[in-house]
Formats: C-alpha cells, sequence, structure tokens
C-alpha cells in the first residue's frame, strides 16, 4: 500500500518590509551619505544628505523554497556613508604649532677678535685642568709602586760602634744584603793606604772608600756573583771568596780572582757625636 505525499501551497508575505516609496525598511542602516559639496562648493562634506549623483539600485525577486514556499529577497546597493577624499594641510599661512627659533643677535661677540680671544681662553683652561688631572693620576699610580711603610721602617739601619772593638768585623742586615763594619787597626789603614792604585783592578784610593780612616763600610756581597765573601782570609789579609777565588784587601778592593769591581760602599753617615753609624 503506497501513500501520495500531500502538498499545500502557502501564499506567505514577503520577509522584508518596504516603504511607501519601495525602500526596503531597515531600522539600523542609515541610507543617508554626506552631500557631495556643500552650498558654498568647497567640498568639506559639511551635514548628512543623500546623494542625487549616485542613484541607489534595488533588486526584488520572488522564489521558491521547498521547506519555507515562496520567498521575496530584496537586495539593495547603499552608496558608503564616509567621504573618501583626503585633504592637506595648508602651507599658505605660518602653522600655529610650529617652533619658534630665538633670535640669538644679542649674544654674538661685538668684533673677532674678542670672539678669538675668548676661545685661546677656554682652550688654554682645558688644557691646564686636564694636564692637573694628568699630573694627579699618575702620582697616585707611581705612589702604589713605592715602598711599603715595613720596608721603609728598615731603610735606616743604626749600629752602636761602641760594641765593636777594633780589628773585628760585625755583619748586619740591610734591605735584605749583609753589610760589613770594619773597625780596622792603624797598621791596617797604613797598609791599605800603601798600595799603588794603577795597578789594581778597579782604581780606588783607600780614602775614597771611608769617611772615618778606622771604619770600613762594605755590602758583603761578592762582585762576581753575588756570593759572601768570609773576613779577615785571603791573600791579601781582608777578604774571600771560596766559590770562585776572589780575593779582596783590606780596603775591600779586588785583587785576585774573578770579581771584576770593589766590593759596594753603601751610603752611610755617623751621628754629632760619632757613636752611632747610621746606615741608609
Amino acid at each position: 500500500m503506497s501513500y501520495a505525499p500531500l502538498r499545500t501551497a502557502v501564499n506567505l508575505p514577503t520577509t522584508t518590509r518596504t516603504l511607501a516609496n519601495g525602500v526596503p525598511f531597515a531600522p539600523r542602516l542609515s541610507l543617508n551619505v554626506r552631500a557631495a559639496a556643500d552650498a558654498h562648493g568647497h567640498g568639506h562634506g559639511h551635514g548628512v544628505a543623500s546623494r542625487a549623483d549616485i542613484p541607489s539600485t534595488r533588486i526584488s525577486s520572488i522564489s521558491r523554497s521547498q521547506s519555507a514556499g515562496l520567498v521575496s529577497r530584496t537586495s539593495v546597493n547603499v552608496v558608503p556613508t564616509v567621504n573618501l577624499s583626503q585633504r592637506f594641510i595648508h602651507s599658505s599661512v605660518a602653522a600655529r604649532d610650529a617652533p619658534q627659533v630665538p633670535d640669538f643677535t644679542p649674544y654674538q661677540a661685538k668684533s673677532e677678535t674678542a670672539n678669538r680671544a675668548m676661545s685661546y681662553f677656554m682652550v688654554g683652561s682645558l688644557g691646564v685642568l686636564t694636564a692637573s688631572v694628568a699630573k694627579s693620576t699618575l702620582t697616585e699610580f707611581l705612589g702604589t709602586m713605592s715602598a711599603s711603610a715595613d720596608v721603609l721602617a728598615l731603610a735606616k739601619v743604626e749600629v752602636e760602634l761602641g760594641t765593636i772593638p777594633e780589628g773585628k768585623n760585625v755583619i748586619i742586615k740591610w734591605r735584605g744584603k749583609p753589610v760589613f763594619i770594619r773597625h780596622r787597626t792603624p797598621d791596617e789603614i797604613e797598609e791599605a793606604r800603601q798600595v799603588n792604585v794603577a795597578s789594581l783592578r778597579d782604581p780606588e784610593t783607600d780614602e775614597a772608600r771611608t769617611k772615618k780612616p778606622e771604619w770600613l763600610v762594605m755590602l758583603g756581597v761578592c762582585t762576581h756573583l753575588g756570593c759572601v765573601p768570609i773576613g779577615e782570609s785571603g791573600d791579601y789579609g781582608g777578604w774571600f771568596c771560596p766559590c770562585h777565588g776572589s780575593h779582596y784587601d783590606i780596603s775591600g778592593r779586588a785583587r785576585k780572582g774573578p770579581a771584576p769591581t770593589n766590593l759596594e760602599i753603601p751610603e752611610y753617615s755617623f751621628d754629632e757625636d760619632g757613636e752611632k753609624l747610621i746606615i741608609g
């Protein structure tokens, strides 16, 4: 048994409401656009009005749908509501917000000579300031390279001469080096002065090596390779270096062996009473 489908045709009103003039009714759509030109013809587009130069088009059609029956469709072409013309800023008058350049005429130099003198003064002042800063920096840098306080404290050594008997040697330490102090006898002084200076390897008189004839002060470092000579020994009754066989006389002058020069004399002095020897 078969059944035939029941079809009923219904005439439905249009789905779009139109006004009396045939324009579709759309509450949220503004069909008005700005006018092409105002009353003065400047083209500023003041106010809102319909444009007469662009007509509005409207297309209506009725179609049949199987599910909804007759459907009325209306398409409306609406012109844009925004003026797309570009406006440029006027250049005929001065801009209101343009920066104003001040007039520096009152501050200009009265003459080129005065201006040149001021320039020389500024350059000279800057040069003096730079030299002062450089000097201060260099002084501080060199100060960091100087000896520390504990080293400076040992820069001078005082020796009581009354504790050294005649004909004896004393060895003290000064700046990390040994120092020989010899209390010479009159015979030793006479022997040192009778030596022919021209025959010496390093010619030097005994008077030039002593401030007081009885006191001989020398660094106890061999001038060959830095060894420490032995006192009261050698072929000349002075000092002998057993490392390489250097001989020194009673005045500390090199007489034999590989030593090229005499024993070095340090800087020293005596106090006012003559009882202390100050080395350094």
